[in-house]
């Protein structure tokens, strides 16, 4: 019996021993700064990211992560809570973002300010306020790398479609046309060479010939140019004396005005021919008309009766039912 009390005895020392070192460790421990809370809302995964993770601010322990969940007022986002301390100086321009531990693969939470002269940002625990979240250095790799497969898939695609045979060919014969035009080039500096320093073969142009003749090219582009303008001093005095001429012309009482008023007269003229003489004429032409029928007919009268001329014409012949007719005799 007095074994069992021993170690009855003895366990309850160890027992409260131990809740002892608990409470210890737990007082060692505890945080007794303030605490502040702010939420994140991110739109990528958040992978590698536990409640009780780490929040630094550019890289100083500054809190923990407290609750990770979906965000209930943006469809799709993660609510990521944190309660960092009061010493942090969180501002409206602070933003957040994914860091990782070494190989572990563990996130914890990056804190950043763009304007550290930024008003604080407010928040309490009714009214939590927001942090911003950003594109960590591993989703950035990840999203880059997915665009540089895709370029890597498309530079291969062309690149086979670059070595199919009739491309082979067309980029041999590239080649070899432009070797052909190195060759030609290369002779054609060598006698570019030889012109300039006058030992090209004969016949062929040098440089002391040609500057021969381009002087005196230019001196007789200089005469030319000097008679040139000779002629346009004439030419100048030719235009001011057709100015001067032309003004006189359209003066008053000039050339033009007199041919204007002789076309005016001429006008007024045929006018009054329209008006008097033409009539008349036309009535002259009528008159004469009917006199020439009249001529006709006389002569047409001493034709058939030539003695009507001296005797006169008698007295017309009876007709049908007139008395004295006699009917012609029918011819046998």
């Amino acid at each position: 019996m007095e074994n069992k009390s021993h170690a009855l005895a003895a366990g309850t020392f160890v027992l409260l021993l131990l809740a002892m070192l608990i409470a210890l460790a737990v007082w060692l421990t505890r945080d007794t700064s303030g605490q502040r809370l702010f939420d994140i809302s991110s739109k990528d995964a958040v992978t590698g990211l536990q409640p009780q993770a780490g929040v630094r601010y550019k890289g100083v322990q500054v809190g923990r992560v407290t609750s990770i969940a979906l965000d209930p007022q943006t469809r799709g986002n993660v609510l990521v809570r944190i309660a960092v301390n009061d010493t942090a100086p969180i501002t409206i321009t602070t933003f957040a973002s994914l860091g990782f531990q070494g190989v572990t693969g563990l996130a914890f939470v990056q804190l950043d300010d763009s304007n550290e002269a930024s008003a604080p940002l407010a928040t309490s625990s009714t009214r939590v306020a927001r942090i911003p979240m950003r594109q960590g250095l591993v989703s950035r790799l990840t999203e880059q790398g997915g665009h540089m497969l895709g370029q890597l898939d498309q530079a291969s695609q062309r690149l086979n479609t670059l070595l199919e045979p009739d491309k082979q060919q067309a980029m041999v014969e590239a080649v070899n046309n432009l070797s052909k035009a190195a060759a030609q080039l290369g002779r054609l500096t060598r006698h570019a060479d030889q012109v300039l320093s006058g030992n090209g073969p004969e016949g062929s142009a040098n440089l002391p010939r040609v500057a021969a003749q381009a002087e005196a090219s230019f001196k007789s582009i200089q005469t030319t140019a000097e008679r040139l303008r000779d002629s346009a001093e004439v030419v100048k005095g030719a235009a001011e004396n057709f100015r001067r001429t032309t003004t006189r012309m359209n003066e008053a009482g000039g050339t033009l005005d007199k041919i204007a008023r002789s076309t005016e007269a001429l006008a007024a003229t045929s006018t009054a021919l329209n008006a008097t003489l033409l009539p008349r004429l036309s009535r002259t032409s009528d008159d004469a008309a009917r006199t020439v029928r009249q001529f006709g007919r006389v002569a047409e009268g001493l034709a058939e009766q030539p003695q009507s001329l001296l005797l006169g014409r008698g007295a017309a012949l009876p007709g049908p039912g007139e008395p004295g007719f006699a009917p012609p005799l029918a011819e046998k």
